[in-house]
């Protein structure tokens, strides 16, 4: 026991010895390339007190480094985290300035500009040294991943030996994509664990809402229902205001009515962490998640994730990098995009590089560190979204080889958290998830050469611009950097829309569904009473080639469904005499019913032309890949879930609905053997006010996974023998063994841990 200790001591000595050297070299060459940079007096010194300096000087900016920097970050929390992304040039080379201001051995000085750029190369060359060095040292390794843990959490009870589940959603990926990702391989992870021979995981698609949009489908998958949320904007005329999915304060409104309508906390309120969500779903640990960003006070965490990952200053600087790289890479693949003549397109210019960068680099580094952290703490319940896919998806498009780029980027992230789980002190089952697809198509607006709002306006008989202004793109990942910059999303401007003249329409837009409302009017408008204020507005808007269909409430049918043609069809007989809605699908029926039902469905709900031999829609946005709506791949993403669970339909039903997938997600955490995990929701406490609406939850639908044997029934097992999965009878519903679901031998010593190196975090 005492030889090992001298053993690790002297290999951590070791390595920072050449971690010195390595150091000290790479400072002498940057003095020999660097014109403000130098070692020696005017006059000249000798190679050997060159040589002494740089050595100095490498070993003070590896201490301060080492010493200062947490410290540092800890007090920078609250300056806002993109800003502390771009700020870490700057720290690092104020600390390397500060090193050569106390270095005794010679006249060391470096320009502000050249210390900024020699601080991040020692930075990134001692980080890689290490990682090298460390690769084969298993106890350096499991040091590093240890690190990320939260420590309060060491102190506490030990970790229960039954599965913790990491839910990972892939925000944006739809079923196809992804499958079509493993095929060519570009996710060779995912395609590990579906191989054909010896799959752990299996994949099953599922069926959005008609809001097909992060807000609706993480509410519904986080809290168990996303009750009265029609879109991912909408003018919400209880209220007077308009709703917005990522402003803080609307996604707090949001869950609080989740939870008042399930009368239960959410999915992770059983020692569960939220990682860069728009929902906490009731845990206790959060990090960039939206609707607790505008709490203050000391039990508000949203931002904490940012000191497990800051506090490292090779993280840092490596992110940093990474995050410089992303904004040179988008611009080039723009002006390359314009330079081609590239159909559709949508401007990149502004902000969108750094909003990319972030998504892309930033929130996805943070996020998976966190994850990581949350493993190694023994957390129950983890849920993180990675919003990188979607952002870059918006804008180049679903199947761009931008967006390609962005998954075998995200196939490395899960790698990462796979390989955590075998260090974890619990076994750990990985869960894999989207929210929605997305769908290709140009814009309305590029198309017509006019946007939704013009149409409405020109269909009650309003002025209309002569030149068609640009929407705006209501991409996720804006309001992950608004929180970050604490600053709120878009409030004003989507505020000063309500204070015109209260005569004319609030027209909003969610991917290509759009939402027409008369904010004068204190209920919804039925089809008789809006044909009596404006006769066309309900013809000009159905028989317009870029709408698919319409739907209005009406006085003699309570609800109907408007296409080309003088078509008009009640939502009672849409399954016998679909209509318009016969291009979009099965369940489209039920979706349109289910939101008309809503307390704050719009006035007008505009869906737009889809086509099916393509998939593709007219997004009311500015963006080529797009959802919200319905049609095409944006209903349909994915659920990739492990052997070991049950699965989540059994009698070869559909999985349609967020609110559905939660009964699923509840039912694994259930089948893990936590006693504090119900297998269905509690009743809500409060009882139904007509003046509200309909605010039960729906009854479970025949075939649901929340009503089926909650005891998995796999068809495979992991058989620790064989590291694959064994054969098992199908007809068999006993639970498999528990042992199958963990790493090996977890008693009196760690298992082997791999060699990876410690540089590899998210590129």
């Amino acid at each position: 026991m005492r030889s090992g200790r001298w053993r690790r001591i002297t290999g951590q000595l070791g390595r920072s010895i050449a971690v010195w050297a390595v150091s000290t070299v790479t400072m002498l060459v940057l003095a020999g390339l660097l014109p403000d940079f130098q070692l020696q007096s005017a006059d000249g010194d000798s190679a050997t007190r060159i040589a002494v300096t740089a050595a100095l000087g490498a070993g003070a900016f590896g201490l301060l480094s080492a010493l200062v920097w947490p410290l540092l970050v800890r007090l920078l929390l609250l300056v806002p985290a993109l800003v502390l992304g771009l700020l870490v040039f700057f720290l690092n080379g104020s600390l390397l300035l500060v090193a050569l201001r106390i270095n005794p051995s010679g006249d060391s000085a470096a320009a502000p500009e050249t210390a900024v750029i020699v601080a991040a190369a020692m930075s990134a060359v001692a980080s890689a040294t290490g990682a090298a060095l460390a690769v084969r040292d298993d106890d350096a390794y499991r040091r590093r991943l240890y690190r990320l843990a939260d420590r309060r959490r060491r102190a506490g009870p030990p970790c229960p030996a039954t599965p913790g589940t990491v839910f990972v959603q892939l925000d944006g990926v739809g079923h196809d994509v992804l499958r079509d990702a493993v095929r060519r391989g570009l996710m060779p992870t995912v395609a590990r664990w579906l191989d054909a021979d010896r799959p752990t995981h299996r994949l099953t698609p599922w069926r959005t809402d008609w809001s097909s949009q992060t807000g609706a489908s993480q509410l519904g998958i986080l809290h168990g229902s996303n009750h009265g949320v029609p879109a991912f904007r909408w003018y919400d005329k209880r209220r007077g205001e308009i709703m917005v999915c990522n402003r803080p304060t609307s996604a707090a409104e949001l869950q609080r009515r989740a939870v008042e309508h399930t009368g239960d906390g959410g999915l992770l309120s059983a020692d569960g962490a939220s990682r860069g969500n728009l929902f906490s779903g009731g845990a206790a640990e959060n990090a960039l998640v939206l609707s607790v960003s505008a709490r203050r006070g000391r039990e508000n965490r949203s931002r904490a994730g940012y000191f497990a990952y800051f506090s490292d200053p090779a993280n840092a600087v490596r992110t940093a990098l990474s995050f410089v790289a992303e904004v040179a890479r988008e611009i080039t693949q723009s002006v390359r995009a314009r330079l081609r003549g590239q159909r559709p397109r949508v401007s990149r210019g502004g902000l969108y590089p750094l909003v990319r960068a972030f998504a892309t680099v930033v929130e996805r580094d943070v996020v998976v560190a966190a994850v990581m952290g949350d493993m190694l703490a023994g957390r129950t319940a983890v849920y993180a979204d990675l919003v990188a896919y979607d952002e870059v998806a918006h804008h180049s498009g679903p199947t761009s080889r931008d967006a390609e780029k962005v998954l075998q980027r995200l196939d490395r992230s899960l790698a990462l958290i796979e390989k955590a789980a075998e260090h974890a002190p619990r076994p750990y089952r990985i869960v894999v998830l989207s929210d929605h697809g997305q769908s290709p198509g140009e814009t309305f607006r590029s198309r017509y050469g006019l946007t939704l709002a013009d149409l409405v306006r020109a269909g009650c008989g309003l002025p209309v611009p002569r030149r068609a202004r640009r929407t705006r793109s209501g991409a996720e990942a804006r309001a992950a950097v608004r929180a970050a910059l604490r600053r709120p999303v878009e409030e004003g401007r989507e505020r000063d829309r309500t204070t015109g003249r209260p005569s004319e329409p609030i027209v909003l837009a969610s991917g290509n569904l759009g939402l027409v409302s008369f904010p004068d009017v204190a209920h919804r408008l039925t089809k008789e009473e809006i044909d009596a204020r404006h006769p066309a507005l309900l013809t000009t808007l159905a028989n317009h080639p870029g709408i698919g269909f319409l739907l209005v409430a009406s006085e003699k049918h309570g609800g109907v469904v408007l296409g080309a043609r003088g078509a008009e069809i009640p939502l009672d007989r849409l399954d016998e005499e679909p209509g318009p809605l016969a291009a979009f699908g099965p369940g489209a029926a039920d979706a349109v019913r289910r939101t008309h039902g809503f307390p704050d469905t719009p006035d007008i709900m505009v869906n737009s032309f889809h086509d099916p031999a393509d998939g593709e829609v007219l997004a009311f946005e500015e963006q080529i890949g797009s959802h919200g709506g319905l049609g095409g791949a944006q209903s349909r993403p994915f659920l990739l879930s492990p052997l070991v669970c049950s699965p989540p339909v059994t009698d070869g039903s559909a999985l349609v609905g967020a609110e559905q997938v939660h009964r699923v997600l509840r039912r694994w955490l259930h089948e893990a053997d936590d006693p504090r995990i119900p297998l269905t929701r509690p009743a809500p406490a409060a009882a139904h006010d007509p003046a509200q609406g309909d605010r039960r939850p729906a009854p479970a639908p025949a075939g649901d996974p929340a009503e089926c044997d909650p005891r998995p029934a796999p068809a495979t097992a992991g058989d620790p023998a064989s590291g694959g999965p064994r054969a098992v009878n199908a007809d068999d519903t006993r639970p498999a063994p528990a042992d199958d679901t963990r790493p090996a031998a977890r008693t009196g010593t760690r298992p082997t841990l791999p060699r990876l190196a410690v540089g590899d975090a998210p590129a």
